[in-house]
């Protein structure tokens, strides 16, 4: 039995998907039950757990062969990431009581990067984490693609994405979450002992004049990428709603200035199948 945390979501669900395919139990560990109800369906045992809370995290971890670890996204955190570390000690806790076989949990490129910045949340998991008494297995993806669902309607209405990522002809390691999930499937079905990092990113590297491009096939219609300049990000962020800017700031700032990479060589570096331009045309189809 695999128990999947994040199963409603792009990862979480192409992980579960995977073990389906090859004929793994799995169990959903979903905080509404009310949104598990696919799941159900298609043959899944379903347990309720927040992911803040080590009792419930232990009752859906119990008995599992391995557990998917996929830690929520604070966007906006406190400072000193206390939502994250409410996380860290329910899933830590949890793992202790519950001794599942093997965990993979889903950090990212940086978690080593040792600035603060939004990623830090990944860098205090993979610390915690490192201390259990299972094997381990961090996966760091690069930049998701689909992160390029925010450029969709001004690519497709003004031929314009505005990018945070700089210079604009600077390749950054980029992968499909439906890469990320297949991966994370066939590592919890692996052996191995003690803590391993596995890094992960997609066929090609994607600069934003690369990102311009693939809209400009997908669309059909000339399309440009434009620097933000790194002057009015606070102001931006914070007239988005963002209290805390400065860790998405220095997040985009570790990418740009190459603080925030894989640590692996780059031949040991594990590379997806999916196209840029497929997860762009999956984007565009939905915004219709």
């Amino acid at each position: 039995m695999f128990a999947i945390t994040g199963i409603t979501g792009k990862v979480g669900g192409a992980v579960a998907r995977q073990l389906l395919a090859a004929g793994q139990p799995v169990r959903a560990v979903v905080r509404d039950i009310t949104r598990a109800g696919l799941w159900a369906e298609r043959g899944c045992e379903l347990a309720t757990a927040r992911m803040e809370d080590a009792a419930s995290l232990t009752a859906a971890f119990e008995g599992a062969t391995g557990v998917f670890v996929l830690p929520p996204s604070e966007f906006d955190p406190e400072p000193g990431f206390p939502e994250a570390r409410a996380v860290i000690d329910a899933v830590s806790t949890a793992l202790v009581k519950a001794r599942p076989e093997k965990v993979v949990c889903l950090s990212t490129i940086g978690a080593q990067a040792q600035e603060s910045n939004l990623l830090t949340q990944r860098t205090l998991m993979e610390q915690a984490l490192r201390e259990m008494p299972m094997p381990v297995t961090f996966l760091r993806p690069g930049w998701f693609m689909e992160n390029a669902a925010w450029d969709v309607a001004s690519a497709r209405d003004d031929g314009v994405i505005a990018s945070y990522l700089q210079p604009l002809d600077k390749p950054v390691p980029m992968v499909a979450t439906a890469d990320v999930g297949r991966v994370a499937a066939e590592l919890l079905q692996q052996t191995w002992s003690g803590v391993r990092i596995v890094e992960l990113e997609g066929p090609r590297r994607v600069s934003p004049n690369d990102l311009a491009s693939a809209f400009a096939r997908v669309l059909d219609r000339p399309v440009r990428a434009e620097v933000v300049d790194r002057q009015t990000w606070e102001a931006l962020f914070r007239s988005q709603g963002m209290k805390y800017p400065l860790p998405r700031m220095r997040m985009l700032d570790g990418f740009n200035e190459g603080w925030i990479d894989f640590e692996t060589h780059l031949d040991d570096i594990a590379r997806g199948d999916v196209e840029l331009d497929t997860v762009l045309g999956e984007l565009v189809s939905r915004s219709v």
